[in-house]
């Protein structure tokens, strides 16, 4: 039996049927329930196959995503902010706009959870099959300007093009000089239509002439990303300031 075992082994593995074979000991035993019929044992073997391979993908895909920490929109506090709603997010948490290569635009401030919320779009739309790329645009901009010499940035930027969502971190923040804002601005008409898009930053897109250093180029850029787009414009108070805020009223509360 033993013998058997190992042989079966071997010819899962040489068709890829690495699910099967990884619980092949649940299977054997599963079988031996002679109550069950050989069409409900096939497709107990079927079904594991499926849900590891849908598990790996997961698995992959969670990790080519970059995301620099989870986030859950669970946890996210709507009701200290004005420009976005519960009821806003969870009519994109059906993901059509993903379907349909829209973008999602989050403007606001520092610390008003720009980020929290892209990171938990990003990774719902994982969970939920498609592929996400998360870049903070200070590094997308070192990928884009070395892709040419570094294999390393070529791949990451071939999983971008590839990518369903494109999440783009913290625009504004850093100056970029013309030749990073035309590789942006190449990246950006390569996805448009192709691709979802996700952009936070902390200027408004009146103000982005300036930071692009090309007032023609920006307006085309623009153009694209707003053609098809959600935007949330995200007022109210820092939620590090809040924290601290409160912080320094605890010893007066627990003085009192």
């Amino acid at each position: 039996m033993n013998e058997l075992v190992r042989q079966t082994s071997s010819l899962l593995k040489s068709l890829n049927l690495k699910g099967i074979d990884r619980h092949l000991d649940e299977l054997i035993e599963g079988c031996e329930d002679t109550s069950r019929s050989p069409l409900a044992f096939l497709h107990d073997v079927l079904t594991t196959e499926v849900s590891d391979r849908k598990d790996r993908r997961l698995r992959r895909n969670l990790a080519a995503a970059h995301f620099p920490v989870e986030k859950r929109l669970e946890t996210f506090g709507f009701e200290r902010l004005s420009g976005i709603t519960e009821t806003d997010m969870t009519a994109l948490r059906d993901f059509r706009w993903i379907d349909k290569n829209e973008n999602i635009l989050f403007f606001g401030p520092p610390g008003l959870g720009k980020t929290h919320l892209s990171i938990a779009l990003g990774l719902e739309a994982v969970h939920a099959g498609y592929t996400v790329c998360f870049e903070r645009m200070s590094n997308l901009v070192k990928l884009l300007k070395t892709s040419e010499i570094q294999r390393a940035s070529a791949f990451r930027i071939r999983r971008i093009l590839s990518s369903h969502v494109l999440i783009i971190d913290e625009i504004g923040y850093i100056p970029i000089d013309r030749k990073e804002a035309n590789l942006f601005f190449n990246l950006v008409s390569e996805l448009y239509e192709r691709s979802a898009i996700i952009v936070t930053s902390n200027k408004h897109f009146d103000a982005w002439s300036e930071m692009m250093g090309d007032e023609i180029m920006t307006t085309a850029m623009l153009d694209r990303l707003l053609h098809h787009a959600h935007i949330f414009s995200l007022s109210g108070e820092s939620y590090r300031l809040e924290s601290q805020r409160k912080e320094n009223e605890m010893p007066a509360l627990t003085n009192g």
